[in-house]
């Protein structure tokens, strides 16, 4: 696929997935999703929460401290933007991009109900971000990198934007072996499987860039039950019966996992 179609599933696919959360009323409880990454039970932001499409909480232990700003890649409804507005306090500044316009609006509206004045929402692609360079203290990015379709202009853009010595903090999804039939799918694309990329890749990304101290903090292998919830009840594209779907799940589990990564821009 080219880029600009690559974007265009994603972007249909959140809207969709935004309307079908709201629909079933986020305010009753945390997404599935949302508690899989670690956020937990709390009603707290349960109207981001319940649009929460991530993989990991990647403010849990950010460091984030008051005054700092911090850029969220890929902000979807923007719960980690209320998370790290808290940190921040009102002396620090918060800014989320996404190019979807569904979740650009959600974002918005969920910093305005929970009182944060310190927030910006901006429209645009992680790969070409619209924020000035060596203007943040912190990038922060939940299961968002593995849908782009230039990974690498992606890193550039996160060492672009980061003043010298700031931190990223970095949960997504990454891949060891999957089978043609999963990597040509376009819902498992959109379900931030098919197009993420190996740990070690992910990495040497990160460093190639110009980032440095670049670990992984921390995993989350995902087992058969774990990748069908993820990939829902009906993955469209793949053309077999739920016998066979269960069987590849089953045969490569394990071979999918979220992880947290975790560096910094040097001094």
């Amino acid at each position: 696929m080219k880029a600009s179609e690559t974007h265009d599933i994603v972007r249909k696919s959140y809207a969709d997935m935004l309307k079908k959360a709201q629909e079933q009323g986020s305010c009753c409880a945390t997404s599935p999703t949302a508690k899989l990454a670690g956020y937990g039970d709390s009603a707290k932001h349960s109207e981001a929460a319940g649009a929460s499409l991530g993989c990991g909480n990647p403010v849990a232990f950010a460091g984030v401290r008051e005054g700092d700003t911090v850029l969220d890649l890929g902000c979807g409804g923007g719960l980690d933007l209320l998370l790290a507005a808290e940190k921040t306090g009102p002396s620090g500044k918060v800014i989320g991009v996404d190019m979807t316009d569904e979740m650009v609006l959600a974002a918005r509206r969920n910093a305005a109900r929970a009182g944060f004045d310190n927030i910006e929402v901006r429209k645009g692609l992680i790969e070409h971000l619209p924020v000035e360079d060596g203007s943040v203290d912190w990038v922060i990015s939940n299961c968002v990198i593995n849908l782009s379709p230039d990974k690498t202009a992606v890193f550039r853009e996160i060492a672009r934007v980061m003043k010298p010595g700031a931190r990223f903090m970095i949960s997504d999804m990454v891949v060891g072996d999957l089978p043609e039939v999963i990597r040509e799918s376009v819902a498992a694309w959109s379900a931030c499987v098919a197009g993420a990329i190996s740990e070690n890749e992910y990495s040497a990304g990160l460093r190639e860039a110009g980032l440095e101290d670049v670990e992984v903090s921390e995993r989350l292998v995902y087992d058969a039950a774990q990748l069908r919830a993820i990939l829902s009840e009906d993955i469209p594209g793949f053309d077999l019966d739920c016998d066979q779907v269960d069987g590849l799940l089953r045969q490569y589990a394990g071979s999918v996992w979220s992880a947290r990564f975790m560096g910094r821009k040097p001094l």
